[in-house]
């Protein structure tokens, strides 16, 4: 699911995944309330209700109301791709970035092919990463990002 801005590991990328990582872990049984999700992965709750929104909106979680309420994700884990949880992350309205304009920063053109190159590069390998490898801690079972490790490695 690439986007024009490409996928960036942040902060609030970080946060994400920990958060999804936590509904992964909790499995089906029952929904989190977002408090307690923002308990066991040290987020805040303000922060947590920004990035829940925009996996809700992408369809990565479902809400339930009510007492016994919280969330869920909204697809088993090995169909969710570490990409897809980036994107919707980026994808909060009061966080949402905005472009610095060409005034106040001037890059050349070749450091900007250089971001654009590193963007494309993260999106391939973070294309075939699923939650359900980092909940089961099999990164270094994942064929294509491994590729791309390796190559990286040789022109070192």
């Amino acid at each position: 699911m690439p986007t024009e801005d490409g996928v960036k590991i942040n902060t609030r990328g970080q946060y994400a995944i920990m958060a999804m990582v936590e509904l992964a872990s909790a499995g089906k049984s029952r929904p989190l309330p977002l408090s307690e999700i923002a308990d066991n992965a040290g987020i805040s709750l303000s922060y947590l209700e920004q990035l829940i929104a925009g996996m809700r909106r992408h369809g990565i979680v479902k809400s339930f109301r009510g007492p016994g309420g919280g969330y869920t994700l909204a697809k088993a884990p090995d169909e969710i791709i570490i990409a897809d949880i980036l994107h919707a992350a980026e994808d909060s309205t009061p966080a949402k970035r905005h472009a610095i304009s060409g005034d106040r920063i001037r890059s050349c053109d070749c450091t900007s092919s250089l971001m654009t190159h590193i963007e494309q590069l993260l999106e391939v390998a973070l294309a075939n990463i699923t939650l359900d490898d980092v909940v089961n801690q099999r990164l270094d079972d994942n064929s294509e990002a491994s590729k791309i490790i390796e190559v990286l490695r040789e022109r070192a």
